[in-house]
């Protein structure tokens, strides 16, 4: 690992905390209740901060730069993402952003960006909203939702120039597709993977060739949507939670209770364990959690710190549930 990603590695620490809950995702949460979460994250010592423009129109990004204006810049790193510009939308009046999953009003749409152009546009408008100078760490976000091969030939060689330029620190993409993962890796020009969904206690595809890619590169890995959108979230999961943003499939509401079952014969809850998991590779420097509220935030802080039997682990791989 380079210098500059082993010091930005070093000060992210091993927990994060994901914007998208502030940006009202699947339900509204009130200006009180999100500050409240980001306090309680910092006051339990999390300094690393990620967001988007796509989480709530730019709401999250615009609460949490109103959080860190009272805090000293030099002791929190934050990443936000380009890619979505945000256009203002005169139709969108009068109704809410709950087709992309937001609980807020459609005074804006998304319009797809990747060019160097885009990119510049797209940090500027962000650093905008934060109410900041810079950024530490920016990702290309989805880049796979578009058209990944013209979205990673020009995004990463603008999101280069900008760590060129001292603009950002580090550079990145962060996706739930493994082969925009994977691609991103191999182009040899980024920092940090977002994996988001693919490493987790339910499923791990990354574990073929993006992990093992970015272990031979020295690229860091935050892992996010360690819950798979929320299924992993309860110790008892149900077809009334979200995997990946949507409904629940049947086949793997089934494999969700049963590593419930079995983090159960050892006295551990299954959010405790999808929790744990995605640390013990040793390319991921940071797990991102989600949370909208201070209860939400302290108890994933807490599951952080209880004890996971390693037999726990093994049992997972012999009976097929895990890979590593």
């Amino acid at each position: 690992m380079s210098g500059e990603r082993a010091r930005l590695a070093g000060r992210i620490g091993t927990v994060g905390l994901g914007g998208a809950g502030l940006g009202n995702l699947y339900h509204p949460v009130s200006d009180e209740q999100a500050r409240a979460a980001l306090e309680a994250a910092w006051d339990r010592g999390v300094r690393y901060f990620d967001t988007a423009p796509h989480y709530g129109l730019g709401l999250s990004e615009r609460r949490l730069g109103e959080f860190l204006a009272s805090k000293p810049r030099a002791e929190f790193v934050v990443s936000t993402k380009v890619g979505r510009l945000l256009v203002p939308d005169p139709d969108g009046a009068g109704t809410l952003d709950l087709a992309n999953g937001f609980a807020v009003p459609a005074t804006a749409r998304r319009v797809w960006d990747f060019s160097a152009a885009g990119v510049r546009r797209g940090l500027a408008d962000s650093l905008g909203r934060l109410g900041l100078d810079s950024v530490d760490l920016l990702y290309l976000h989805d880049p796979d939702e578009h058209a990944l091969g013209p979205a990673l030939d020009t995004g990463l060689p603008a999101l280069s120039a900008l760590r060129e330029e001292g603009v950002v620190s580090a550079i990145g993409v962060g996706s739930k597709s493994v082969p925009a993962l994977l691609a991103a890796a191999r182009s040899g020009m980024v920092d940090v993977l977002m994996v988001a969904g693919r490493f987790t206690l339910l499923e791990q595809p990354a574990l073929d060739d993006v992990l093992p890619e970015c272990r031979e590169r020295g690229i860091a890995v935050a892992s996010a949507g360690v819950f798979n959108s929320g299924l992993l979230a309860e110790p008892a999961p149900s077809a009334e939670g979200k995997y990946e943003y949507g409904t629940v499939p049947p086949s793997v509401l089934a494999r969700a209770n049963t590593l419930a079952a079995v983090c159960g014969e050892f006295g551990v809850e299954l959010p405790t364990a999808a929790l744990r998991f995605p640390l013990r590779e040793p390319a991921v420097r940071t797990v991102v959690l989600g949370a909208a509220t201070a209860a939400q935030v302290e108890d994933n802080l807490r599951r952080l710190t209880e004890p996971v039997p390693e037999g726990l682990w093994a049992v997972l791989r012999e009976r097929g549930l895990i890979r590593t």
